[in-house]
């Protein structure tokens, strides 16, 4: 199915990976994917969120798209800051109506189309041919910061948190390969198989691709119910030695440093619903929760809410844009910081990718474990981060950032 589809200019594949409701992490498809486009949104920050909200009143279909990093711009303005060009060069904002829907449940499968050709397209997807791919030899990745030059930021950025300007601040860096250009969905089966994550997503503008294998949910409305999920707080796991990977759980979850972390996300988390949802509604259903994935053990919390009636979902969006576990606290001012200590624009990276149904439901993803890919430009890339508080040891969160890319790593085979 998928090989199918990304052989057009606009998909946008969602897959969940097996993860179920019981697990904590709940899911409404297996599976969804979006191709070709009908109707097209795209927009730069600045008035991106007005221009949604008004191409979205009154329809009830199916969206599929993205909202990049960079649109914090727009929701926490602040002094400019001179960061290069962003050379994946997806657009701040971007969604549209696909021509084709696929819905994939564990028992069923559904095709839906605006020409009524569903038949068809099931015996395209049957005739395709699936074929091993060899893997593309890529250059060497190099970092945009030296290992010294990371720790010292790190050790600034404690300063602006001993000075009291913030409590808590994201900090991202990015390691980027050119020229390199290798078979995107070989690439992106390949790390599927190396990192299943239940929001991961193979996403596709023209020459530009999102590859995702992300852990994380940044924002789900079902019915009358808004759930944030964010994650603060990692370790590493030991497959096949039981004691330490279980030790390794139990020292994140009575860790104090990412306690620490976590509960600021979710008290910015709870302030930022609270600004769309009934008075009384929001609360923290899960705090400190360990949940292991392949790579790593993550500290999620969960937080929900219900919106407001006359909440349009594009107006929740903003309400909580960017999100708080890609920020920190206060999130006006660390979006500044960001600004001013990273070297790299982050684009869509921590940024969000997911649909919106007819009805109005919809789940987004945080951008996180993904490489990034411009095939006109030959540039591959991904960026890693780390909260840091007072309580950060400098290279304990460079050994973060390291833990968090295995992943990556393993899928391009660089041991």
């Amino acid at each position: 199915m998928l090989t199918w589809a990304s052989r057009v200019g606009i998909c946008c594949f969602l897959d969940n990976h097996g993860y179920r409701a019981e697990g904590g992490i709940p899911a409404t498809f297996e599976c969804l994917l979006a191709v070709g486009a009908v109707d097209t949104l795209e927009c730069s920050a600045g008035d991106a969120f007005a221009a949604l909200k008004a191409w979205t009143v009154g329809r009830q279909q199916w969206l599929f798209g993205h909202f990049s990093y960079d649109l914090a711009r727009e929701t926490e303005p602040g002094p400019a800051t001179d960061l290069p060009a962003d050379p994946i060069g997806f657009p701040d904002l971007f969604f549209f109506i696909p021509e084709i829907l696929i819905e994939l449940h564990p028992d069923s499968i559904r095709i839906g189309s605006f020409h009524n050709d569903q038949e068809a397209i099931w015996r395209q997807i049957r005739d395709t041919t699936v074929s091993e791919r060899p893997p593309t030899p890529i250059p060497p990745f190099t970092p945009r910061f030296t290992r010294e030059e990371y720790l010292d930021t790190v050790s600034r950025l404690q300063r602006h948190i001993l000075r009291g300007d913030c409590y808590e601040i994201n900090f991202c860096q990015e390691f980027f390969s050119y020229p390199a250009c290798p078979d995107p969905l070989a690439t992106w089966w390949s790390l599927s198989q190396a990192s299943p994550n239940p929001f991961a997503a193979f996403y596709r503008l023209g020459e530009r691709y999102l590859l995702c294998a992300s852990p994380e949910r940044y924002l789900k409305k079902t019915g009358n119910t808004l759930i944030s999920q964010p994650i603060k707080g990692t370790s590493p796991r030991y497959p096949g030695d039981t004691p330490s990977d279980e030790a390794s759980g139990h020292q994140l979850f009575h860790s104090r440093k990412d306690r620490s972390e976590n509960v600021m996300v979710v008290d910015l988390v709870r302030n930022d619903l609270s600004k769309i949802c009934l008075p009384g509604s929001v609360s923290v259903n899960e705090l400190y929760g360990i949940y292991p994935f392949p790579q790593v053990f993550q500290m999620i919390s969960t937080i929900t809410g219900q919106p407001a009636p006359d909440e349009h979902w594009t107006d929740m969006i903003r309400a909580t844009f960017p999100m708080g576990s890609m920020t920190g606290a206060p999130k006006h001012k660390v979006v500044g910081l960001i600004g001013q200590y990273e070297r790299s624009r982050r684009g869509i990276f921590s940024g969000a990718v997911g649909y919106v149904a007819p009805n109005g439901d919809f789940d987004f993803n945080v951008v996180i474990r993904s490489l990034l890919l411009n095939r006109d430009h030959q540039y591959l890339s991904y960026l890693v981060g780390s909260g840091i508080t007072f309580y950060s040891d400098p290279q304990a969160e460079y050994e973060e950032c390291l833990i968090k890319a295995e992943g990556i790593r393993r899928a391009l085979r660089m041991f």
